[in-house]
């Protein structure tokens, strides 16, 4: 039963994923401001959550904490969002996407920091890896494109507070089990407000659609993106370990990647091609997650004392 369940939480994870990556299409073509579209994003998905969540009866965590840590996963997304928009005006969906699924070093981060998890000598070569997957990357990009220094800065920090959200996500349900329509109702709750006061200093003449198609497209933005995809993500998230989840996240670089280079005509060279397969991989590494030394140990003497009393 519980094979299942995380089959289907891995499942979900990744068309999460795949969905999520094709929202970065609609940010490149409607002409609002990153902060400002992420705060629509967020607004439609709190509304259309909030009617899910009355229709099917589902209540608050009676938990004070938990509502606390629900409202910080969406001030986190909504950050996450804002910084990702951003490195996809400037150096495209496909590179700030993959940028953004560097969070699992963040979340490692997170582990060793606050949970006290010991890093293992295999995700410190992974992040070497990552770095130097980055550079290869980087390197051309800085050659052609001015934005390209704000673009990378940008697309790190997203992942780092994407890291943060899902932390925050898994510390809500840790706290108290919370139905995943009030959880979104409230991680949508908690982006709305993080991006009002950025919103007006960052996208002032840049926060409302001009046409009747902005509109439709921000609309399949919120609904589609956010409710249906983070939907998903955070339904996935507390079903699968945190390496796991930063393994099944690499579907969405992938997705990007090749939409950004076949849709968008994003001139992608074969040394940022070998880089972004060298991310990936350090990526896969680093979601790896170690044996603990004691079950290492068990095994290995299980193995001697068979072959000796064989």
């Amino acid at each position: 039963m519980a094979v299942t369940s995380s089959r289907s939480a891995s499942i979900g994870l990744v068309i999460g994923c795949i969905i999520f990556g094709l929202g970065s299409l609609i940010v490149a073509h409607v002409d609002v401001g990153g902060w400002a579209m992420a705060f629509w994003r967020l607004a439609i998905s709190g509304i259309i959550f909030t009617i899910l969540a009355k229709l099917t009866g589902q209540h608050l965590p009676r938990s004070r904490r938990a509502i606390i840590y629900g409202l910080l996963s969406g001030a986190f997304l909504g950050l996450d969002l804002a910084l990702w928009h951003e490195s996809i005006y400037a150096v495209g969906p496909g590179i700030s996407t993959l940028l953004n699924s560097l969070q699992i070093f963040f979340l490692a981060a997170i582990g060793f920091l606050y949970f006290a998890e010991r890093q293992s000598i295999l995700q410190l070569i992974s992040l070497c890896l990552a770095m130097l997957g980055v550079a290869m990357i980087g390197s051309p990009e800085f050659a052609h494109n001015t934005d390209a220094i704000w673009g990378f800065v940008t697309g790190i920090l997203s992942g780092a507070m994407l890291a943060a959200s899902m932390t925050f996500i898994r510390k809500t349900h840790d706290t108290e089990p919370t139905s995943i329509f009030v959880l979104m109702q409230l991680v949508s709750i908690g982006g709305v407000l993080a991006m009002i006061v950025p919103m007006f200093v960052f996208d002032m003449g840049h926060i409302l659609p001009n046409t009747w198609s902005e509109i439709g497209w921000i609309l399949i933005y919120g609904a589609v993106m956010q409710c249906l995809a983070w939907g998903l993500i955070a339904y996935s998230i507390p079903k699968m370990s945190l390496a796991l989840t930063g393994l099944l996240l690499l579907s969405e670089p992938v997705a990007a990647l090749i939409i950004d280079y076949s849709w968008l005509d994003k001139p992608i060279n074969t040394l940022q091609w070998s880089g972004a397969l060298l991310t990936m991989f350090a990526i896969y590494l680093g979601s790896l997650k170690p044996k603990p030394r004691a079950l290492r140990r068990y095994r290995f003497f299980a193995r001697f004392y068979k072959r000796k009393y064989k």
